[in-house]
């Protein structure tokens, strides 16, 4: 039962950095991606209503309702998925950054996810004691 517990805590703690990792990556895929079309955006920031949310209140982690169901017009459906896990985890960081620079806002609470859940939760599932097995030695006879 032990050693489950720990391959257990184990399996959540690599799913829960990959997740991280992963929806930062996306995060970063679209940023690149965004430069091109830097001066469209600018063009249609002067048209847009002022009520729409901003790409910087889009791109943070963990945003509020509002905010939430526009990101999720905009993305596909795995990607929101991943996303949303993304939001769930790391809710307890996302409000210790207080800055308009969006990598910061996204790179900083990552950074902590990936240090508690990853990092973290490896160490705990190895300090699991593990149930010592009865070593036979070659030269004993097993039966």
């Amino acid at each position: 039962m032990v050693e489950a517990m720990g391959a257990l805590i184990r399996i959540c703690a690599v799913a829960a950095a990959v997740l991280v990792a992963a929806s930062f990556g996306l995060f970063a895929i679209d940023k690149a991606g965004e430069g091109k079309d830097k001066q469209v955006e600018a063009v249609n920031e002067v048209n847009k209503p002022t009520s729409a949310p901003s790409q910087l209140e889009i791109d943070q982690p963990a945003p509020p309702p509002s905010v939430e169901r526009v990101r999720e017009a905009r993305h596909s459906g795995p990607r929101e998925y991943i996303d949303d896990a993304d939001d769930v985890l790391l809710t307890p960081f996302a409000g210790l950054v207080d800055t308009d620079n969006v990598w910061a806002q996204r790179a900083v609470p990552g950074l902590l996810g990936l240090l508690i859940y990853g990092v973290g939760g490896m160490l705990l599932a190895n300090a699991i004691p593990e149930r010592r097995r009865k070593s036979v030695d070659w030269r004993e006879s097993t039966s």
